[in-house]
């Protein structure tokens, strides 16, 4: 299976939703640098067996300092250059912006929903991003209705 990396706030989205296992359910396992993992330990006790810590081999790359982004970022940024992995998660738009330009594939929480859906494994996404953005997360209008739409679930 390919490797893929994670940022820290799409998994504490999904964790607060419940559906962390989501992840492993579409990917196996999920790869995180270790200033993730650190900044998920406050939220959860201890990481489920399928999230590998994953240390740096090397410095993060010098375009990724440039762009100061967290620790978090940049680590996960740099873990996937290293480990030459498929696909990072993340939702940081300065992040997902570098990432892009890095010729890296990203997708996001509202992304994973939306994959999780179409491989059925979720019945319904609306219910779901609805709630993340009660809980506080940053989804812009746009992006909500472009994954409903995509979803099949627009208005």
């Amino acid at each position: 299976m390919a490797t893929v990396v994670a940022d820290t706030s799409p998994l504490i989205a999904l964790d607060q939703l419940g559906q962390l296992s989501l992840l492993q359910r579409i990917f196996g396992e999920i790869h995180v640098p270790p200033a993730v993992a650190r900044e998920l330990i406050p939220g959860m006790a201890e990481l489920p067996s399928w999230i590998v810590v994953r240390p740096l081999a090397h410095p993060i790359a010098s375009e990724i300092l440039r762009a100061s982004l967290g620790a978090g970022e940049s680590e996960a940024l740099s873990l996937m250059l290293e480990a030459r992995a498929e696909l990072v998660i993340l939702d940081d738009r300065p992040a997902r912006r570098l990432a892009l330009n890095l010729g890296l594939r990203v997708v996001g929480t509202a992304g994973i929903l939306l994959r999780a859906k179409r491989l059925g494994i979720i019945p319904e996404v609306r219910p779901l991003v609805d709630e993340i953005i009660r809980q506080g997360f940053r989804l812009s209008p746009a992006i909500r209705e472009k994954v409903l739409v995509d979803a099949g679930e627009s208005a």
